[in-house]
């Protein structure tokens, strides 16, 4: 409870692929997820976040929803936090099982971010581009992932938002690269990270935490920033993703 909710990880991960264009070659990738403001997550502590993220200077920032811990009493401050966030290419957020669905769309937008739940967009370097999109919430939503991958090609990197692991056995894996999630908070609690008896995942631990590949695509799992339930973490210490594209 004092200690490991407040020590952030910052995870590096490595992507590679020859999907990738060059002008991506090196590009770094921050997502958070699940920061669940409220109580027990202050403004002050989404703060210290945004000041560790822009430190890390990122061309991209992704957001995996549950922004609040379903009061949306704190979407417009925790909003006016994330809208300090910088990065060259930009800002994208989807929505979680968590965040009040009306105030939340009004709010992305409000501070400067582009929401991309069921949208897909083009991020272009250069001339060259690679395809970002997301879908709605699993469990509260729905899931419309044409909109991303109507208009790709085999040749193009494509990047998928959802904030729940559970959708990705469904994701079309053909057309997918690389995929980004949260919502477990890496079980929160769990016995010495090998195994969390609560993951809020319909598969148990095997999309808990980490990165896990299949069919050519890879998921990766965020623990999440906050907590929900209780302000406690054990062996599951929350986290900022960095990942870096590299060109093969």
């Amino acid at each position: 409870m004092f200690i490991e909710p407040y020590w952030i990880e910052t995870k590096y991960v490595t992507i590679e692929s020859d999907q990738i264009p060059s002008q991506f070659d090196g590009k770094t990738i921050v997502f958070l997820s699940d920061i669940h403001a409220g109580p027990d997550f202050s403004q002050d502590r989404i703060d210290s976040v945004v000041s560790q993220v822009n430190a890390l200077n990122p061309d991209l920032i992704l957001l995996g929803g549950d922004y609040v811990d379903g009061d949306s009493a704190n979407i417009n401050s925790t909003f006016e936090s994330l809208s300090k966030l910088k990065a060259p290419l930009g800002v994208y957020a989807v929505l979680g099982n968590k965040d009040p669905q009306y105030k939340t769309l009004n709010a992305i937008p409000t501070y400067g971010i582009t929401y991309i739940g069921n949208k897909g967009t083009w991020i272009v370097e250069n001339g060259s581009r690679i395809r970002l999109g997301g879908v709605g919430d699993y469990n509260n939503g729905v899931q419309i992932p044409n909109a991303t991958t109507s208009v790709v090609t085999p040749q193009d990197f494509v990047i998928m938002v959802t904030h729940n692991p559970d959708y990705f056995p469904n994701v079309d894996k053909s057309k997918v690269d690389l995929v980004f999630s949260g919502h477990t908070h890496g079980g929160q609690v769990t016995f010495f990270g090998l195994w969390a008896p609560v993951t809020h995942s319909d598969y148990g631990n095997k999309y808990r935490t980490g990165v896990i590949e299949e069919n050519n695509s890879t998921l990766i799992v965020s623990n999440g920033i906050g907590t929900t339930m209780l302000p406690l973490r054990f062996f599951a210490r929350p986290q900022i993703i960095v990942v870096e594209l590299k060109k093969t």
